[in-house]
């Protein structure tokens, strides 16, 4: 497997996928290209991600030149991305400056960290783990750390080292990766309705009581249920911003995550079947209770839904996120929908603000308080 970058036909200089034009932009000679642009001055970049990683990297290559057998046989296990532990550091070169780049099992985009060049990890993006689809990022870093701002000075407790400079540099657009499952289903749905009249005669009240067998049949259909495909992901920072508007979704090409860290799923569509199940039962119910109308009230006596035929669909999800490991020991983060500008965040808490604050109300009602009563 090997690590590529997409390279500007006119100067040299990296490209990189921008949210605002949907186009490649070199970041040197500001040019801007279309995805067949991209594809016709990068043909080699093509066809490494269409070889499902058999071409062995750099490292792997001088390994065997040195004569070394065993190391040669853990370097290609490590640069192939099949490492023995899942969570052991996998080894890439750089195609612009030649450096280690040291990566974990799942990543699938990164940046450089000597010439910070973004590069696309691209066995790691094909074969069987090659994306259906990607919702391209539409919020550019600009807008993504303008809102961060805004939305971390409209909350008066929040402490400063949260939202400076350093911590803003951590500001990270990540693809997260995704299951998108389409399911037909068929219900089944017993219930009893309730009719009740009341009415007086005199100085009588009459009450009665119209009691139904009420049955409902018929086939369902859920599109674009959505899964979260990485174990290591908090799935509060992850599934806090959906949904997305996956009709917006593109076929997936490995120019997107140029300029993006990306994650690939280490979760498969068949360990999400019980989850299905129980989403198909309890949106089932609620559209089966929907059709039932004219009644008093509805009891429910029997609701089945059997899953009948699913489609599955392997997606990356845009996000911008950024975590921060408060002073009480805990993790606290910030996230952003790349797509929509949705926001979630659970944020750390200034005890110092909250405290000077409670001083400066309590103390001018205290003092008040001391001359009013000197005065009555």
């Amino acid at each position: 497997m090997s690590a590529v970058s997409y390279k500007c036909p006119n100067c040299g200089g990296e490209l990189t996928f921008d949210p605002q034009t949907q186009k490649y932009k070199c970041e040197y000679c500001f040019s801007y290209f279309t995805e067949e642009e991209l594809e016709a001055a990068n043909p080699d970049v093509k066809s490494a991600g269409e070889d499902g990683g058999t071409a062995a990297p750099e490292s792997e290559a001088a390994s065997g030149a040195a004569g070394n057998q065993e190391a040669a046989g853990k370097d290609s296990r490590r640069a192939s991305g099949t490492a023995d532990d899942e969570g052991e550091a996998v080894l890439y070169t750089c195609p612009s400056c030649g450096a280690e780049i040291v990566t974990d099992s799942t990543t699938a985009a990164t940046f450089c960290y000597y010439c910070h060049n973004p590069v696309v990890l691209s066995g790691r993006v094909s074969g069987e783990f090659l994306p259906d689809l990607v919702v391209p990022f539409a919020i550019d870093r600009k807008k993504a750390e303008q809102s961060f701002m805004d939305f971390v000075h409209s909350k008066k407790f929040v402490p400063k080292a949260f939202f400076e400079k350093k911590q803003i540099e951590k500001f990270s657009g990540v693809y997260f990766p995704a299951w998108l499952f389409d399911v037909k289903a068929e219900g089944i749905y017993e219930a009893t309705g309730e009719n009740i009249h009341t009415w007086t005669s005199g100085d009588d009240e009459y009450t009665e009581t119209e009691e139904y067998h009420v049955e409902r049949e018929g086939d369902l259909t859920f599109k674009e249920l959505s899964k979260n495909a990485l174990k290591k992901a908090n799935r509060t920072l992850v599934e806090g911003v959906w949904p997305y508007k996956l009709s917006e979704a593109k076929p997936f090409h490995m120019g997107y995550l140029s300029g993006f860290q990306a994650e690939r799923r280490d979760m498969e569509s068949s360990e999400f079947q019980g989850e299905l199940l129980n989403d198909v039962n309890k949106y089932g119910k609620k559209l089966l209770r929907e059709s039932v109308s004219g009644y008093d009230s509805v009891t429910t006596k029997k609701c089945d839904c059997t899953i009948e035929e699913v489609e599955e669909h392997y997606a990356l999800l845009p996000v911008w996120t950024v975590t921060y490991k408060g002073k009480d020991g805990k993790m606290y983060y910030y996230t952003m929908n790349g797509q929509s500008g949705k926001v979630v965040g659970k944020l750390p808490l200034d005890r110092g603000k909250v405290v000077r604050l409670f001083l400066a109300v309590t103390i001018p009602v205290f003092l008040l308080g001391l001359l009013g009563g000197y005065f009555i």
